[in-house]
């Protein structure tokens, strides 16, 4: 059977115009980022999670102020911690920069969140991981998500026994990614666990966890019921794999477009970040967008070792002259800056994500 990958679905109230979702992703889901997937199809975008203590303490260091634009609606925004009266407050500073839902992670398995007892763990400790989810769904009237994972230990089904309560207790979604804090991103994710979960309640199920072509996600989705699926490192310097999922269209782009892609990412990441973060934090998305065999491997070093982001687009520019249009034109289609709203002082973890 195949599902309309174009067909809206909702979250309660917020309306997600297509079954693909963009995964938050620490280091990567910058607003640039989150804007491109949303032009190549994504019906929601998300955020990288971001510390609720940086929220409450103003101590973490900042990869630029959290800003949402016109162009990234349905758009949700993560966060994690292990205090339910900080994750409250939390959401409802998400609430005020205008996002369309809050998400909360319990999936991380990275030690630095693991430690203080956020992410994963939350997974062994369901009376807070529920405190948490209710405690945010009463501070805030956008709809509450959390993404997951099956649990800490391999072949753990700890998801089935937390979802349904994580549901009672306010979330309106469930995010899974079949796999245990343990396997971290190895082995394969275990998409029958997610088919179990979306029988057991009565809130759309996101399926996370190797879906990497149309076919993969057509899968996915007629085998668990899933409302959607969410691709995450496909997507990494490659906004056309969303295309292919969502269209069926496999034609590779032309070296013009990519160009023009990554100078139009390049120079939206240096506004929202400045130039002296932006220079070392855009070095690995050259790789990204210019390997598949795309660009010769040295090229990518190349820039890489340019001392000024001006010098990168030179070359770039140089290596494909025709992108100059589609810059033009990519840029004239972006909203006015003056229109995003910037929520000053909210700092953006830089810890790994789930």
């Amino acid at each position: 059977m195949q599902v309309n990958l174009r067909e809206s679905w909702w979250i309660r109230d917020v309306e997600i115009p297509t079954r693909l979702v963009l995964a938050p992703m620490a280091g990567v889901s910058v607003q640039a980022f989150r804007r491109q997937g949303r032009r190549y199809g994504a019906g929601l975008v998300c955020s990288e999670m971001v510390s609720c203590a940086g929220l409450e303490h103003r101590n973490e260091r900042t990869l630029g102020y959290l800003r949402v634009a016109a162009d990234e609606h349905p758009l949700a925004i993560q966060i994690f911690g292990a205090d339910a009266a900080v994750m409250a407050d939390a959401a409802k500073m998400v609430e005020a920069a205008g996002a369309d839902l809050v998400d909360v992670n319990f999936g991380c398995p990275v030690r630095k969140v693991t430690k203080t007892g956020a992410g994963a763990t939350l997974l062994d400790d369901p009376d807070r991981a529920c405190g948490i989810v209710a405690a945010m769904a009463d501070a805030v009237s956008i709809p509450v998500s959390v993404k997951m994972r099956r649990g800490l230990e391999n072949g753990s089904r700890t998801c089935l026994e937390v979802g349904p309560r994580l549901v009672d207790a306010g979330a309106a979604s469930l995010t899974l990614h079949p796999r245990s804090a343990k396997q971290m991103y190895t082995g394969e994710a275990d998409h029958a666990l997610t088919a179990e979960l979306v029988a057991l309640v009565d809130v759309p199920v996101v399926a996370s966890g190797d879906v990497t072509s149309r076919a993969r996600a057509q899968t996915v989705l007629a085998t668990t019921g899933a409302a959607a699926v969410m691709v995450g490192r496909g997507a990494q310097g490659n906004p056309w794999a969303l295309r292919e999922i969502l269209d069926d269209v496999a034609a590779a782009p032309s070296r013009e477009e990519i160009v023009a892609e990554l100078i139009l990412f390049i120079r939206e990441t240096v506004r929202e970040l400045g130039e002296q973060r932006a220079s070392g934090f855009l070095k690995k998305f050259y790789g990204w967008y210019l390997g598949r065999g795309r660009f010769p491997r040295p090229f990518k070093q190349e820039l890489v070792e340019l001392a000024t982001i001006d010098e990168v687009v030179t070359r770039l520019y140089a290596a494909a002259p025709a992108a100059h249009e589609l810059v033009e034109r990519l840029e004239a289609e972006l909203p006015d800056p003056a229109d995003e709203i910037l929520l000053d002082q909210m700092p953006i973890s830089i810890y790994g994500g789930g």
